[in-house]
């Protein structure tokens, strides 16, 4: 018995290391060797590779494969080894393979051929989102776009898992889940698709923010710094309650910087907690080290031999005593133009210098500082280097540089070339990029970046006038045109441009009822050698009412009469209205270089019949002969949206004074008009906290006479109300339309007793739509916010307060009395279309006797209205 368990014991330990010979080298599938490739694990043998191939692979490089391998042709290894192990091994490290196997194929002797079969990985082809609405996956597959066509690893299953969720956190929602499965592609070999399972489950928001060491400061002035991080609250829109841990942290940051400001220059957040509460919310709690508030005891400066210390210390403005603000220091050394410690050094072509503040002494709540100066050398301007701009011609760019080769280097002069080409319009804002290069002969180049943005504007409409029938409209503004290559057809795109020119033209027309065309061009630069512009515009307006009954009378026939009421002979007259201006502007460089002049010689000359649109001149032909002359000053950062700066205008019209030459009989005392108009607009923005930005304003126009025998003229009154843009049609010639929300088209007029009761109808109503005044005055402020600030829309919501009144005579002129006006509004910049706005007010003082009280809620405007 025990001698048949011994041979039993022989014969299987036999067949075991028989079967342990012939298994193949590596891991994977088994192949077939051959019949001398015997690998014995208790005798390994030292071989010489003399070839190595590759096999199973469809995308990756086999000579790559190898050489990561570490297998190389004449080297020597021991078969079973440590080599073969450390092959697979760096093989599979890679991640971008499945599995990996090191078989032999060949022995001659001590010669072996070796093959590595590799199975890749499979790449990326697409995405299958689940859980999600499209609108989301639209976003999620944004983020995540770039993964595809990549070997597919656990790492970068990992990646996009992390990516995706990113996503949602961003959101609010700190708990997504996402489940990612991975299925063979069927039609393409070697790829596969994943599916993203996404449950983003409810948004996570913050019941309450508890504030723990806060003792120097108003708890709510701490919460307003988180603007990231709200507690919830019903009315809360803007801003909504949600758990961002990366915007937690940037506010954390925020509240030092406020404690920072206010002198406590040790603050910080001990620590943090966020704390789970029913509902899925948190509770955030922070722990704050308040410190102790700090004062500017002495500061004294050193390494100043260029300019007097009494002098940096005015610059500076600070004083001892008061509160130590290291951002307030900081922007008044270096964040000032033409206000700071550097501009009085780098205005002066000291680009090199700097100026360090060191604390040098702290007793008590006392700071000592030292301000270190370094002057260095001045810098000459060497060259300019220009970038971007494709379609502009470098010449219009550069004519608008304050800074040129040869000049001593100016901060301020920097910083005002950067608005200069802002306001220009032909340069996104946000991408003007103005770098100083020193050089190291002591000179600086300057490099200017700027990007190209579309600044024509097209209008393009038609609508149905019922019995006016179709009324067209086509409009075009070329704001960078280019007259010198008007026969270079290569150049037209669709017409040439890159030389700053402004182009013109404007048709409208129903049939024959109403037509207007005008054109018009501006040289900015008369002459290419200064900025002294000449511009010239022609139009012609024409209404025909009789077209207008010939189409009552084609519709109702003997019964057109019907419709002419108390119209009159409205409906049988015509108004036309041609005329044509010349311009000659010059910039001035004294107040300072915001200023500058304008000159316009114009005429115009009006035909009129059996027409109301001009009160107070209903039949006759009237001539408009003028001399204007425009001081204005200009000084915004940004046409757009406007953060900062000024804008200033005082415009004065006068005709010949006829009346004083010669007797004018009272029939014909319109025939030449005459008469002085003076208007003035100012315009003034400042940022208040963040991007909100507070702008005022005030317009105030008079018309005037040369004589106390003559009568004020009908023609350029001021119409106040709506828009300041309404009826845009033969109606608005002759008057100046100034916008006042809330209140209907053109009826903001304050009238005499003697004045209503003329003007007053059957029903007891009065008409004020056309009538207008000799004087108004109207102010307004907003608080601007801008939505978006890219140049393809540029988008600002805003709340106004204005009040506003016109005059018919100066014996009623009383300026406190102004009709008030408050609301909601959104402007919309797109360089198609121009400046869109939107604005929803309430009218605070109705108008007696107007139709719906005079009010109007909604108002629409388009195009930029500086009134």
């Amino acid at each position: 018995m025990r001698i048949q368990k011994l041979l039993s014991f022989l014969v299987l330990l036999l067949v075991t290391t028989n079967a342990i010979a012939q298994f193949p080298l590596g891991l994977g599938r088994k192949y077939d060797q051959p019949k001398d490739a015997i690998v014995s694990y208790e005798r390994p043998q030292e071989y010489t590779i003399s070839k190595i191939t590759v096999s199973g692979v469809k995308f990756l490089d086999p000579n790559t494969l190898i050489s990561v391998s570490g297998l190389n042709i004449n080297d020597k290894i021991s078969i079973p080894g440590e080599r073969i192990s450390t092959a697979i091994r760096r093989l599979m490290e890679q991640g971008i393979i499945e599995d990996v196997s090191i078989n032999i194929t060949k022995v001659e002797l001590d010669k072996v051929e070796l093959d590595i079969h590799l199975r890749e990985r499979p790449r990326l082809n697409k995405f299958v989102f689940k859980g999600i609405r499209k609108g989301e996956i639209d976003a999620v597959s944004e983020k995540v776009k770039a993964n595809k066509g990549k070997v597919i690893t656990d790492a970068l299953i990992k990646n996009i898992q992390l990516t995706i969720k990113r996503v949602y956190i961003e959101k609010g929602f700190l708990n997504t889940s996402v489940q990612i499965k991975q299925i063979s592609d069927t039609i393409r070999a070697n790829n596969a698709a994943l599916i993203v399972t996404i449950d983003k489950k409810s948004k996570v928001k913050i019941d309450d923010i508890q504030l723990v060491g806060v003792t120097q400061m108003p708890d709510y002035k701490v919460l307003s710094k988180l603007k990231g991080t709200k507690i919830k609250a019903p009315l809360r829109i803007f801003t909504p309650s949600k758990f961002i841990p990366k915007k937690f942290e940037e506010d954390k940051e925020k509240i030092v910087e406020y404690y920072n400001k206010k002198g406590f220059r040790d603050a910080q957040v001990t620590s943090d907690s966020v704390i789970s509460t029913n509902g899925n919310n948190i509770r955030l709690v922070l722990n704050i080290n308040e410190g102790n508030r700090f004062y500017y005891r002495n500061i004294t400066w050193t390494g100043n031999y260029l300019r007097k210390t009494k002098d940096l210390e005015t610059i500076l403005g600070i004083k001892k005593g008061d509160v130590y603000n290291p951002e307030e220091l900081n922007k008044k050394i270096n964040g000032i133009p033409q206000g700071d410690v550097s501009s009085a050094y780098m205005d002066d072509g000291y680009l090199f210098f700097q100026c360090e503040p060191v604390e040098v002494a702290v007793e008590g709540d006392s700071i000592d500082i030292e301000m270190r100066i370094r002057e260095g050398k001045q810098a000459t301007i060497n060259r300019i280097i220009l970038n971007g701009n494709t379609k502009t011609s470098d010449h219009v760019v550069m004519r608008e540089l304050l800074t040129r080769p040869g000049q001593k280097f100016s901060k301020t002069d920097l910083i005002e070339t950067q608005q200069t080409l802002s306001r220009l319009g032909y340069f996104d804002p946000q991408k003007i990029e103005p770098k100083p290069i020193p050089q190291a002969d002591g000179t600086v180049d300057i490099e200017y970046n700027v990007e190209e943005k579309p600044s024509d504007n097209i209008e393009l409409s038609g609508g149905w006038g019922g019995l006016q029938g179709f009324v067209g409209t086509f409009g075009v503004v070329f704001n960078n045109f280019s007259a010198r290559n008007i026969n270079n057809f290569k150049k037209w795109k669709p017409l040439p441009a890159g030389d700053g020119q402004r182009l013109a033209l404007r048709l409208q027309a129903s049939g024959r009822f109403y037509q207007t065309y005008s054109l018009s061009f501006t040289e900015p630069w008369l002459g290419g050698k200064k900025p002294n512009s000449f511009g010239i515009s022609i139009f012609h307006t024409s209404s025909d009412n009789r077209g207008y009954q010939r189409a009552l009378e084609r519709q109702y026939g003997a019964n057109a009469a019907l419709f002419t009421g108390g119209l009159g002979g409205f409906n049988t007259g015509f108004f036309k209205n041609t005329g044509g201006s010349i311009t000659y502007g010059k910039r001035l460089n004294w107040p300072d270089r915001n200023f500058s002049f304008n000159a316009s010689l114009s005429y115009q000359r009006y035909n009129v019949d059996n027409s109301f649109f001009i009160p107070g001149f209903q039949k006759g032909v009237a001539n408009d002969l003028s001399v204007a002359f425009v001081l204005s000053r200009y000084s915004l950062d940004n046409p757009q949206f406007t953060r900062s700066g000024s804008q200033f205008t005082l415009n004065a019209t006068f005709n010949p004074p006829y009346s004083l030459f010669r007797e004018t009989p009272v029939t014909d005392k319109f025939k030449w008009i005459e008469g002085h108009k003076w208007m003035f607009d100012g315009d003034w923005y400042v940022p208040v906290v963040g991007k909100l930005v507070f702008h005022a304003k005030a317009n105030m126009g008079f018309l005037g006479k040369y004589s106390q025998n003559a009568d004020f003229s009908p023609f350029g009154r001021f119409i106040l109300g709506g828009a300041g843009m309404g009826m845009q049609n033969a109606m608005n010639v002759g008057a100046d339309l100034i916008g006042l929300r809330g209140y209907d088209e053109g009826v903001v007029r304050e009238l005499s007793y003697d004045e209503a009761e003329k003007l007053r109808t059957s029903d007891g109503s009065v008409t004020l739509s056309r009538l207008g005044g000799i004087v108004y005055s109207k102010y307004a402020s907003e608080l601007r916010y801008p939505v978006s600030l890219n140049p393809q829309a540029t988008i600002f919501v805003l709340a106004f307060a204005e009040a506003g009144n016109s005059w018919g005579s100066y014996k009623d002129f009383n300026p406190f009395k102004l009709r008030r006006t408050a609301g909601i509004g959104a402007r919309i910049f797109m360089p198609a279309f121009g400046l869109i706005g939107l604005d929803f007010g309430q009218g605070f003082d109705p108008i007696p006797g107007i139709t719906n009280r005079g009010l109007k809620a909604f108002t629409f405007s388009i195009g930029q209205q500086i009134r």
